[in-house]
């Protein structure tokens, strides 16, 4: 049985990769510093699958504390790395706190990774990497444009770092997956979407509005280029992004090429968010309240990925449509609240 590291594997897309390879046969073990997600999600996945995945408790910041761990699982076949602060508004308001996290903890990664000899690296990227794209949809050979926040910048300067690292290390390979907009929960229900504070992402905010958490939905923008004026995103069910990091995990452990290879995660369409909010109404019945206000900082037009590669080479594709994925959300927000008894 191969075993799998999960850095991050606490957090929301983490949590879900972790179910889809543990399901798949693979032996995983998660570390995470928890400082943005919840051990209890452990609870959730063991619901799921039967048992639970093994866990430390670690920050990829301390070499040292990552060193020791190490030492200790040397028999890992391949790592994923989610590990990283996500918020693209923070970012922008906070980008030493993005710098200083997102960096330290992939460059450790990979010192440690060298001194084990451990080779294969799935990476967590995001579709920030290409800015406002000039041509739609966007693949993997769409030029990079300077990021808009701090979040994408990290993103970008970290493939740049795996790039070199791989350059000077031609034993090591990596695969890239640049994400869209990932939403929903898993159907089980049992792991979800868990915003802390304020929502940085459109879905949770639009199900903790229709839950009553939120008095209205900000609409930032209702005057782009677009047929209803509002920005236009690849959203993607979580549960289909986490399937892809089984291939992708597959297929390092299998092949014998070595290097890095990029690929674009989404469903290859892009929907708005009023086309969001729509489909929430759809699926839950309810009138969401929501009000458009002005533009926001750091927001990219229209952005939907050309998934052809992925489909090709990753044999994967997407199987869950928007709707699906706000049921999904919106079930997640009403257990939520449930268990809170609001």
């Amino acid at each position: 049985m191969n075993k799998i590291l999960v850095t991050g594997g606490t957090g929301y897309i983490g949590s879900h990769t972790v179910v889809e390879l543990m399901e798949a046969g693979y032996e995983v073990i998660i570390i995470d510093s928890l400082a943005s997600s919840d051990k209890s999600v452990l609870e959730g996945i063991e619901k799921i699958i039967g048992e639970k995945p093994q866990f430390k408790k670690i920050d990829l910041c301390d070499i040292k504390k990552c060193r020791t761990f190490f030492e200790d699982n040397l028999d890992i076949d391949a790592i994923i790395h989610f590990a990283a602060y996500k918020s693209v508004i923070e970012s922008i308001t906070n980008p030493l706190k993005y710098y200083q996290n997102n960096l330290n903890s992939l460059m450790n990664l990979l010192v440690v990774m060298k001194e084990k000899n451990l080779n294969n690296l799935v990476f967590s990227s995001s579709a920030t990497v290409y800015g406002d794209a000039n041509e739609l949809p966007v693949t993997e050979k769409s030029p990079l444009k300077k990021a808009t926040c701090a979040y994408g910048e990290t993103k970008q300067i970290c493939e740049d770092i795996i790039s070199s690292f791989v350059k000077s290390d031609l034993g090591f390979s990596t695969i890239a997956l640049r994400y869209f907009n990932p939403i929903g929960a898993h159907f089980s229900i049992e792991i979800g979407e868990s915003p802390i504070g304020i929502p940085a992402n459109l879905v949770p905010f639009v199900t903790q509005t229709g839950i009553g958490l939120r008095k209205e939905l900000q609409v930032f923008g209702g005057n782009y280029d677009t047929p209803d004026g509002t920005c236009i995103r690849d959203y993607i069910h979580v549960v289909d992004l986490a399937r892809a990091h089984v291939c992708a995990v597959k297929r390092l452990i299998s092949k014998n090429k070595k290097g890095v290879e990029i690929f674009n995660l989404g469903t290859g369409e892009g929907n708005s968010v009023l086309d969001v909010i729509h489909s929430f109404e759809r699926v839950s019945g309810k009138k969401l309240s929501f009000r458009i206000t002005e533009r926001r900082d750091g927001d990219i037009e229209t952005s939907f990925a050309d998934t052809r590669l992925a489909n090709k080479t990753l044999n994967w594709k997407t199987k869950s449509s928007l709707d699906d994925a706000m049921k999904t959300a919106w079930q997640w927000e009403q257990k939520i609240a449930k268990g809170k008894n609001l």
